[in-house]
């Protein structure tokens, strides 16, 4: 399974194109694809994000702020979950917006697509294990956009003329559920000092 993991991980990283291209012709096991796939990759900016401010602290004024385990590790936990909440979230808008966009209605594909396209984002998430480092998970991100929008209109199938709008729309919503959900992260994030 690890094989697979990293060779999927390669494949959407060096050659997305081809590697959607095999996504597309894959049957899906959400069981597999989820703890095989999604977990192990959702938690790596989630540990990093907790080992990194333990060990070198966040920059202050005088010296470094250290939080504590028991102050990160519940928002660990947290946005590990809502990272794979956010899976099933996102291939459900993804799907139920297919029609709109004259695209196939797919709750496989849909979910292959949410699965797939944060690869870059988390692995850039090791960088949170120095927070200092942290912005360069942008990099992923960004780069994990590219992945949406080349694998939505490949398993999706939407025309050619409504793809990018489809894409569009359904990284809109996105971007909205990911703004809810961090905001409620905010509530299980202990406060410096409390």
């Amino acid at each position: 399974m690890t094989q697979d993991l990293i060779g999927r991980v390669q494949g959407l990283l060096m050659s997305p194109k081809a590697e959607w291209d095999k996504i597309d012709g894959e049957t899906v096991d959400t069981q597999k694809l989820i703890l095989g796939y999604v977990a192990p990759l959702a938690a790596i900016p989630a540990i990093a994000g907790l080992i990194g401010p333990i060990i070198f602290g966040y920059p202050g004024l005088a010296e470094a702020y250290k939080p504590t385990m028991g102050m990160l590790f519940p928002a660990a936990i947290y946005n590990f979950i809502m990272a794979i909440v956010m899976v099933f979230l996102i291939s459900f808008v993804i799907n139920a917006l297919a029609p709109t966009f004259g695209a196939q209605s797919n709750q496989q594909q849909a979910l292959k697509v949410a699965a797939y396209w944060p690869t870059a984002a988390w692995v850039s998430g090791v960088f949170m294990l120095i927070p200092m480092l942290g912005i360069l998970t942008v990099v992923g991100l960004v780069y994990s956009l590219y992945l949406l929008f080349v694998g939505l209109p490949k398993l999706m199938k939407p025309p050619a003329d409504k793809a990018t709008v489809y894409t569009i729309v359904s990284l809109v919503v996105a971007v909205v559920v990911a703004i809810v959900i961090n905001s409620l992260s905010l509530l299980v994030m202990p406060k410096p000092g409390l």
